[in-house]
C-alpha cells in the first residue's frame, strides 16, 4: 500500500478505490456485453436486421443506475473533501512562498527554511502564495494539493501522522525548470521540532530592490545566480555591455541606470540580440520611478 502520512490520506484513498473499482466493473461489464452482442447478433445468425422499438423499463433502468453510481462516487469524494475545509483554530500556521523554481517556508517567530519541518500529530495550516506564476503545492504522501496564486493567499490544513521524510512537488506547470521544483516535508517529534526551530535564525530582511523584483515576477526570466534563463542573469549585469536591436539597428549599450529604466518601462525599445519582441511586458504605471531606483541599487550590489 501507498504511505498514508496524514489524517486525510485514508479518505482520499477510499474515494479513489471506489471510483477505480466502479470504473473497472464498467470496463469488464461493457466489454463482456459487447463481445456477447458481436457473437449473438452476428450476420450469419441474423442476416436481416430488425428494428428494436422502445423499452421503457430498460430506459428507466439505464438512467437510474448510472445516476445512483455517480451519486455514490460524489458521496465518497465529498466526505473526503469536506473536512479539509473545516480549519482548526488551534493549528500551527506556516506560510508557504513559491517562486520559480523553489519553495520557502516561514514559521511563527519569522523563521524561514527551504524544507517544511513539522511536529507529528499536530494540526498545521499552510498559507500559500506565489511571487510570480501559479504553482501548486503537492505532497503525495499526505494526499494534499493546493494552488499557489500570485496576489492571493490560499489555505490548506492537515495533521501529519507519521514521522518520516516526504516529497514536496509542484503540480502546476510553471516554466522551464518546473520538474526541478522539489522540496521535502520532514515530520519529527514535538521535542525534535522545538530543538530545530530554536536553532534556525530569524528570516533575513531582503533588500528592497530584490523584494520588488520578486513581487513582479522578474526572477521567472532573470536568475540571481548567474544562470541564464529566458534572458540575462541579474548577477553581474550592471555595468556590462550588451548587444541590442533598436528599430532593427544593432549596436552595443552599457547597462547603466538609464538602460535599466528603459528596459523596465519600454522593454521593446532596446531588445537584447537573440530575443524576440514582446517577451517582457511594460511595467510603466506598475513600478514607480522610486522603485526603479531601488532595483538599480540592488543590481549594482550583486556582482
Amino acid at each position: 500500500m501507498f504511505t498514508e502520512a496524514s489524517n486525510f490520506a485514508g479518505g482520499v484513498d477510499l474515494a479513489f478505490v471506489v471510483i477505480l473499482g466502479i470504473g473497472f466493473i464498467f470496463l469488464v461489464g461493457i466489454t463482456t456485453v459487447m463481445i456477447w452482442f458481436v457473437i449473438k447478433y452476428r450476420r450469419s445468425k441474423h442476416p436481416k436486421a430488425e428494428q428494436i422499438k422502445d423499452n421503457t423499463t430498460l430506459e428507466i433502468t439505464w438512467t437510474l443506475i448510472p445516476v445512483a453510481i455517480v451519486l455514490l462516487m460524489f458521496y465518497y469524494g465529498f466526505i473526503a473533501f469536506r473536512p479539509q475545509r473545516n480549519f482548526p483554530t488551534d493549528a500551527m500556521n506556516v506560510t508557504v512562498v513559491s517562486k520559480m523554481w523553489a519553495w520557502s517556508f516561514i514559521y511563527p517567530g519569522d523563521k524561514e527554511s527551504d524544507i517544511l519541518v513539522l511536529p507529528v500529530n499536530k494540526a498545521v495550516v499552510l498559507n500559500l502564495t506565489s511571487l510570480d506564476v501559479i504553482h501548486s503545492f503537492y505532497v503525495p504522501a499526505f494526499r494534499q494539493k493546493e494552488d499557489c496564486v500570485p496576489g492571493k493567499v490560499n489555505r490548506m490544513w492537515f495533521i501529519p501522522t507519521m514521522i518520516g521524510e516526504y516529497n514536496v512537488l509542484c503540480a502546476e506547470y510553471c516554466g522551464m525548470n518546473h520538474s526541478y521544483m522539489e522540496s521535502k516535508v520532514r515530520v519529527v517529534s514535538a521535542e525534535e521540532y522545538q530543538k530545530w526551530n530554536d536553532a534556525i535564525p530569524n528570516k533575513a530582511v531582503e533588500p528592497e530592490g530584490l523584494a520588488i523584483i520578486k513581487k513582479n515576477g522578474c526572477t521567472g526570466c532573470h536568475s540571481l545566480d548567474g544562470l541564464k534563463l529566458v534572458s540575462s542573469s541579474f548577477k553581474g549585469l550592471y555595468g556590462k555591455e550588451s548587444t541590442v536591436l533598436t528599430d532593427g539597428r544593432e549596436h552595443t549599450v552599457k547597462v547603466d541606470d538609464e538602460y535599466i529604466r528603459t528596459s523596465i518601462m519600454e522593454p521593446d525599445r532596446d531588445v537584447v540580440k537573440g530575443l524576440p519582441k514582446g517577451v517582457m511586458k511594460s511595467y510603466k504605471g506598475i513600478i514607480k520611478d522610486s522603485d526603479v531606483a531601488k532595483i538599480t541599487d540592488y543590481l549594482k550590489s550583486i556582482k
